[in-house]
């Protein structure tokens, strides 16, 4: 009985998203996945539900320290023209229908500029969203280190830049090293390199930790 009204519904699903132009089939999708995703057994992980959504509602963050050297530019996108999207961009809906990268940024400039991917897209890209409790500012900035760093890619001098945001904003060391993956002695190296001495004047440090 059950599976005979599986079956049922997926015809019906499929018959219904036939009859609709374009536009109005990608919305129809969407709303299924929310549906599937609230009602999913892995609904706190973001991937469970990626959802198509206009190129022009994702804008970039302002804080990346990420930066991909042109040879691997080149690569990205031949890899995006050959095998399509393989990973959705990371985003958080800070506001309706208005998503801020996390991470994904220059998968999105591609998507947004490439010809090719324009025509294969249809002015599209497919977004995973991070749980709503994680859309602070510097929460993000945290999952966008995180994200950077677990592939190895982002420049010391940004990174030490947010460190010092953090710093200002009243985070002590153990908060910032926890949130961005690094240990105490990363953390005091980053801020060293901003010369933010009057930030850690109260901690007992050693030559050795010095950045040469």
């Amino acid at each position: 009985m059950g599976d005979l009204m599986q079956q049922r519904l997926i015809n019906e699903m499929e018959s219904y998203l036939q009859s609709l132009p374009e536009e109005e089939r990608i919305n129809a999708i969407n709303a299924f996945r929310l549906a599937i995703h609230n009602n999913s057994p892995f609904r706190e992980q973001p991937i469970d539900c990626v959802l198509w959504v206009k190129q022009e509602h994702i804008t970039a963050n302002d804080y990346n320290p990420n930066n991909v050297a042109p040879p691997e530019m080149r690569l990205l996108s031949k890899s995006l023209e050959l095998d399509g999207f393989t990973q959705p961009i990371v985003v958080t809906e800070n506001e309706p229908q208005h998503y801020e990268i996390v991470d994904g940024f220059h998968r999105h400039e591609i998507g947004k500029n490439r010809a090719a991917m324009k025509r294969q897209l249809k002015g599209y890209q497919p977004i995973a969203c991070l749980r709503k409790e994680r859309h602070q500012k510097f929460d993000q900035i945290a999952a966008t280190v995180r994200h950077n760093r677990a592939r190895g890619r982002h420049q010391i001098n940004a990174m030490s830049e947010l460190v010092r945001e953090l710093a200002l904003l009243g985070w002590d060391d153990t908060k910032i090293g926890k949130e961005l993956g690094m240990d105490d002695d990363e953390v005091l190296r980053l801020r060293q390199i901003n010369g933010l001495l009057e930030l850690f004047a109260d901690r007992r440090y050693s030559e050795a930790w010095t950045v040469k």
